[in-house]
């Protein structure tokens, strides 16, 4: 099985798009084309092959560049069945071992809504395209879905292994940090984050992609089960919130006004 080399291309304001790269090939998926331009002169630059197009959710952002860079490739995409996305050949939603090119492992997709309606993840071995539903210590907004659903989302990804490497679409790191800090302010881990987080981004470089084992101790939306966390929400809003879900429903509104 081929294993492969992730590219970070920077677009729009502050999203990535990952470009996969076979091992000892030319062959790359491309995931989330925003804006097909800085792709096209990458790809062109570095004389590769595109074999797909890999799309997790319907926004502008991430879905404004398939059309005129299927006009230079003709490639399949693949994207979320409940949500329209423009050009999809391939709608997908929960399955495993989806096979893309042989020279890529198999793909599995997975179900998070909540940003979206019908967002879907992509993990490829270790590495897992999450687009907007998961952030370095953050989530997204809802746009479509509700708190149930991206809480759930959120919940089935914190069950992946420790060791899952976290490609989200936009470098919201350092922000989405001092929320973190003042939600658990006495969190050392968030602490060193912040620090590490802010000489990346001084020298001009990615703080993506996470780590599943970071976010777990650093990201506020998969600690609504901490009494760290739920107590600091509950004095927030000054009222008993009774479950993780009117924790993480009162977190991520707080978030929404921070």
């Amino acid at each position: 099985m081929s294993l492969f080399t992730v590219h970070m291309i920077p677009i729009l304001e502050d999203n990535y798009v990952w470009l996969l790269q076979a091992d000892h090939s030319q062959s790359v998926i491309v995931i989330d084309p925003g804006d097909e331009k800085p792709i096209l002169a990458y790809i062109k630059a570095h004389n590769l092959i595109p074999v797909a197009l890999l799309i997790t959710h319907h926004d502008y952002d991430h879905v404004d560049g398939i059309k005129p860079f299927l006009s230079h490739y003709d490639v399949p995409v693949y994207g979320p069945a409940n949500e329209l996305i423009p050009a999809m050949t391939h709608p997908l939603s929960a399955t495993e071992n989806i096979v893309v090119h042989p020279d890529f492992p198999p793909v599995r997709v997975l179900d998070v809504p909540g940003h979206s309606r019908g967002h879907i993840a992509y993990l490829i071995a270790d590495c897992l395209f999450c687009g907007d539903t998961l952030f370095a210590a953050g989530c997204g907004r809802l746009r479509g879905g509700t708190h149930a659903q991206l809480l759930s989302s959120l919940q089935q990804i914190s069950q992946l292994p420790t060791a899952t490497q976290i490609y989200c679409s936009h470098e919201y790191t350092a922000a989405n940090l001092v929320f973190a800090q003042t939600v658990e302010p006495n969190n050392i881990d968030i602490s060193a984050r912040r620090e590490e987080a802010a000489a990346l981004r001084h020298a001009n470089k990615p703080t993506l992609p996470s780590n599943l084992a970071l976010e777990l101790k650093t990201n506020p939306f998969l600690r609504c089960d901490k009494s760290t966390v739920a107590d600091r929400v509950e004095q927030h809003v000054s009222q008993r919130l009774n479950d993780e879900l009117a924790v993480f429903t009162a977190l991520r509104l707080w978030k929404d006004s921070f």
